[in-house]
């Protein structure tokens, strides 16, 4: 598994200010993706426990609020064993911060749903260049959706979350 990039203060990818990490490798390829550099597998950076330590030392300031986790395709079967991984490292060390990951994939079509146990929020869906909307916040097309995993999972059912202008989380 590979990735692409760190940000260690990220304001656009989530709210607050975040670590984000960019998953190399993507199947989908979306037209006009704003990140088409990650979709090479082959790309990047290997990813080992050197790059989880180095993610968790990032986070490990009062100000950062999260991790976010994009790519590429963090839940592609070639990057997911890495996200879980990741994301189960973070959760372990910071349980009162948030994971925000985006994906192609529909919720219901996660390929290994042992993620859920480790992410709060979901923004899935391919973004499609027809549906392009620069007006909403967090995603690029309106087909994306804005997903609270735990209440999902609580419920059953996928549970969508809005945002406010000032980037506020409003659950559905």
């Amino acid at each position: 598994m590979r990735y692409n990039k760190i940000r260690k203060m990220d304001i656009s990818n989530g709210p607050g200010v975040r670590v984000s990490i960019f998953m190399q490798g993507c199947a989908f390829n979306c037209k006009n993706c704003f990140n088409q550099e990650t979709h090479d597998f082959l790309g990047g950076k290997e990813f080992t426990e050197d790059t989880i330590k180095e993610v968790l030392d990032l986070c490990d300031k009062d100000y950062i609020e999260g991790l976010s986790i994009l790519g590429g395709e963090p839940m592609h079967p070639k990057n997911i064993e890495g996200t879980i991984e990741l994301a189960k490292a973070f959760k372990a060390k910071y349980k009162e911060k948030n994971i925000w990951v985006w994906s192609g994939y529909l919720f219901d079509n996660i390929p290994n749903k042992e993620v859920f146990n480790y992410i709060d929020v979901l923004v899935d869906g391919q973004y499609q260049d027809d549906l392009y909307n620069p007006t909403l916040i967090f995603r690029g097309s309106s087909n994306q959706r804005i997903i609270d995993v735990p209440q999902s999972l609580k419920m059953n059912k996928v549970v969508e979350m809005t945002m406010d202008k000032e980037k506020e989380v409003v659950v559905c």
